[in-house]
Order: C-alpha cells, then structure tokens, then sequence
C-alpha cells in the first residue's frame, strides 16, 4: 500500500502539459494588452514632445522678432520662405526658422518625434505645423497670432495659403 502513494506522489510533483500551456497562454495575452497600451503611451508622448518644443519655438520667435527690428526675418538679408517642409539650422539663414539655431533645433526636435512639417516665414508672419501620430492626418500648428491648436490635415495642408496662419 505505501508503494501506491510514493508512485502517485512522484507523478503530482510537476506540471502537466496542458497547465503549462494554458499559463503562457494567458502570460501572452497580459503581454499583447500592455504591449498596445505602451505603443498608445509612446505616440502620446511624441505628440506631447512636438507641442512643447513647437511652443518654445513660439517664445523664441518673438524674441526674434524684437531683436530684428520688429520683423521674423533677419535684418538686411532676409527673404519670405515659401510654405514648404521646414528649413534646417544655417548660421547664414535668410528667414528667421534657419537664422536663429534655438527656433531650429526646437523644430528639428519636434519633427524627430512627429511625422513632416510645413513652414512659412515672411518679415510680419510665420506658422509652422508638424504632424502628430496618435491621430493620423492631423497636425500640430502654431502661428504668429499665438494660435496652437491641432488641425485635421497632414502639415502640407495645415496652414491657410492666403493668411498664412493655421487653418
């Protein structure tokens, strides 16, 4: 009689197959679930990161602006820059998005962490938007007037040809 409990004892020591599987099958679903909330956590901080660095990008505009003779373009050589894909950092910039390296930087942060951008910068306006990933087709646009608000449109279409502000 004892040799029967000893022999069932040995076979009650370990798992059974189907246990096993059962529990990675649960331990892959848990990890399915937060692996879909940690992409939604990712794009919600790339967003955040472009509209922090579109605002101090806004901030240095104006200090630009008093510090060129009340105008977004650098004294002397100044041109407008055409509503296009962004310009990068140029100590030789001819418009204030590529002159000043601070407004630069701020928008070649955004855009690591955003998807395209679109500029305009004249002597009296500038807007610049930047898309975002949580919500595709929309856009984070920011504008000489103060206005930042999200547009439903890629950055090509996110500022107004005629008022060259943020539609």
């Amino acid at each position: 009689m004892n040799n029967f409990y000893f022999i069932m004892n040995l076979y009650k020591k370990g798992f059974t197959l189907i246990e096993l599987l059962v529990v990675v099958a649960i331990i892959g679903l848990l990890a399915s679930i937060t692996m879909g909330y940690l992409g939604s956590a990712k794009k919600k901080g790339d967003d955040t990161a472009v509209k922090t660095n579109l605002a101090t990008m806004r901030q240095v505009a104006e200090i630009f602006y008093l510090d060129n003779s009340n105008s977004y373009l650098p004294a002397a050589t100044g041109v407008t820059f055409p509503i296009g894909t962004c310009p990068t950092y140029i100590s030789s910039g001819t418009n204030m998005l590529s002159k000043n390296k601070n407004i630069a930087d701020s928008i070649a942060e955004a855009l690591k962490r955003g998807n395209g951008s679109s500029c305009y910068n004249s002597d009296s306006t500038w807007a610049v938007a930047v898309g975002l990933k949580l919500v595709p087709n929309t856009s984070w646009c920011v504008d000489v007037t103060g206005t930042a608000k999200v547009v439903n449109s890629i950055p090509s279409g996110a500022i107004n040809t005629t008022t060259f502000t943020c539609n």
